[in-house]
């Protein structure tokens, strides 16, 4: 893992897109994992901003859904359906055949899983992968005591999900489930960038990148992968033992 620390969120995010656009002109057919939420989203109205700017072709790009709640539809502004239309798809003119999100509204969850294991198995994985992390070090929703070997799953979310989940909805929603990739897609993909800012994330993040590698805290499991590269902003960094590597 290499660790990046911006001096703050606009560098972080604008590195984040630097890296993204870099991915996609040079492999005009990747496929992209990109997560949801509000620590990517300077990184993605940066890369749009780009993408448009240098009039890049999409057209051979696959996109895939790393997580989706269950039991909330795509119209809904806190899915990740939507924040993925909102803020990526429909600004670029994705095409729907270039799309394979999770279906969190299915009568046959499973059947959903089993689905995108076929369909990632048939894109040859993931080559860019953005993760944020979860304040009880979760990626995607693989949660505390998550299986390293999953491929996707459905799972109970933790009560710190469940509770931070809240702030992506307009009003109380019941949040009991969550459909994700698994660990070991995760792990597969050739590139990977965990983002993280603020000072909310400074605890976790320090055990996740210097800490013991469990599956208590998923997201310490990115300290083994071979291609990982931890961009983070000088709040969530500044309990690390080794803050020396600032970008």
């Amino acid at each position: 893992m290499i660790t990046r620390i911006y001096e703050d969120y606009r560098r972080l995010s604008t590195n984040t897109a630097r890296e993204m656009l870099r991915v996609v002109l040079e492999k005009p057919e990747a496929v992209l994992c990109l997560a949801t939420g509000a620590t990517p989203l300077g990184a993605y109205a940066e890369f749009v901003r780009q993408a448009k700017m240098q009039r890049i072709d999409f057209s051979g790009i696959r996109f895939v859904s790393l997580d989706e709640w269950v039991g909330i539809p795509p119209s809904n502004p806190g899915s990740c359906h939507y924040f993925l239309n909102r803020h990526l798809f429909q600004p670029l003119q994705i095409a729907p055949a270039q799309i394979y999100l999770f279906d969190g509204m299915s009568a046959d969850l499973q059947g959903v899983c089993s689905r995108m294991d076929e369909h990632l198995e048939q894109l040859g994985g993931i080559d860019f992968l953005v993760v944020g992390i979860g304040l009880n070090g979760h990626i995607g929703f693989n949660e505390p005591g998550v299986a390293f070997d999953n491929k996707a799953h459905v799972v109970d979310l933790h009560p710190i999900t469940k509770t931070t989940g809240q702030k992506y909805f307009q009003s109380e929603t019941l949040l009991n489930q969550g459909i994700t990739l698994g660990i070991r897609q995760l792990m597969d993909a050739k590139t990977v960038i965990l983002m993280a800012n603020g000072a909310k994330k400074t605890n976790i993040i320090q055990q996740a990148l210097e800490g013991t590698v469990s599956n208590a805290l998923p997201a310490s499991i990115l300290q083994s992968h071979p291609n990982c590269l931890a961009f983070l902003d000088a709040e969530a960094a500044a309990q690390l033992q080794d803050s020396s590597r600032r970008a």
